[in-house]
């Protein structure tokens, strides 16, 4: 079952539990809290855990005690991935049925010896060995999603107009990998149908993705949503600031400083004073003073690992 929005605007932050919330994280919540509060949206909280073997545990409930000290508040429960396999499920029946998901039975080294290109992500592009069917008795061990070359685009409300063609820049799909687990496009695209996302605002790490996202609802027959990719934060090295990369965790006894940082990190001119004040000064300022049209409209701002 769908939800239709109540409201004009749905937005939503859906974080993985794979360590503890980051500066970048705390940008990407802000942002698409404050957008949803400043159009009288409403304002999601999902947390992604289909990817298992990658969740840390008591990271969830950790993420959960972050937000609320630096003063998040969001409508209605907050979802699991983990809750919502059967969902996963359902949407890949009614792809098969279709002809648009086929059994894939190639390993990585299988797909090495015989890629020829290299994917929009950097990785290699699917050639297409099983697109045709699997020989009798061979084992599945994933399943893909059938693209075309037809161009598939977009106009993101910060980083423009973006196109692909997916045959040629992603190839066919994974849909569901080969230990058995959900691939995040697909949750993340059932996800956002059922619970009636109308407004995606996230860091523009995920803007090479969201093509296939498109194509994935458009098979689905599911609505479209706005999107806006946020610059994200990297070190002075250019890597994006993450669990990866030793981003070091928020820390909530600098919620206030952290959020005004963030603020600045958005285009939004927060007074020095605000570092210092309660985290609810903090809300009151950026509800009244947000602005969309002061975010950088650059992929990517280098800034320091912590606030001075």
């Amino acid at each position: 079952m769908f939800v239709t929005a109540a409201v004009p605007y749905r937005g939503r932050f859906a974080p993985s539990p794979t360590g503890p919330l980051h500066f970048g994280s705390l940008v990407a919540a802000l942002a698409s809290c404050l957008e949803a509060r400043s159009r009288g949206g409403e304002w999601l909280l999902r947390i992604e855990d289909i990817d298992t073997p990658r969740n840390i545990p008591g990271a969830a409930d950790a993420i959960l005690r972050t937000l609320d000290a630096c003063g998040f508040a969001w409508d209605g429960q907050v979802l699991y991935q983990s809750s919502r396999l059967s969902a996963y499920e359902a949407a890949l029946d009614m792809l098969r049925r279709r002809g648009l998901l086929y059994p894939c039975a190639c390993s990585r080294s299988d797909i090495a010896a015989r890629a020829s290109r290299t994917a929009i992500d950097g990785g290699l592009l699917y050639p297409g060995s099983c697109r045709d069917g699997l020989a009798p008795g061979v084992e599945v061990r994933a399943w893909r999603l059938r693209v075309d070359d037809t161009p598939l685009g977009f106009e993101d409300r910060l980083q423009g107009v973006v196109e692909q063609r997916l045959a040629e820049q992603v190839g066919d799909f994974v849909l569901r990998r080969a230990d058995g687990i959900h691939a995040y496009q697909l949750a993340v695209v059932v996800d956002d149908a059922c619970q009636g996302i109308t407004d995606i605002v996230r860091g523009a790490d995920l803007l090479a993705s969201t093509p296939r996202q498109l194509w994935l609802q458009q098979c689905l027959a599911y609505p479209r949503p706005s999107y806006a990719h946020l610059p994200v934060a990297t070190n002075p090295a250019g890597e994006k600031w993450s669990k990866q990369t030793l981003a070091p965790a928020l820390v909530a006894g600098k919620a206030a400083a952290e959020l005004v940082r963030a603020l600045r990190f958005l285009g939004q001119p927060a007074p020095a004073e605000l570092a210092v004040a309660k985290v609810a000064e903090v809300w009151d300022w950026a509800l009244v003073n947000w602005s969309f049209a002061t975010i950088p409209r650059v992929p990517a701002i280098s800034v320091p690992a912590t606030a001075a």
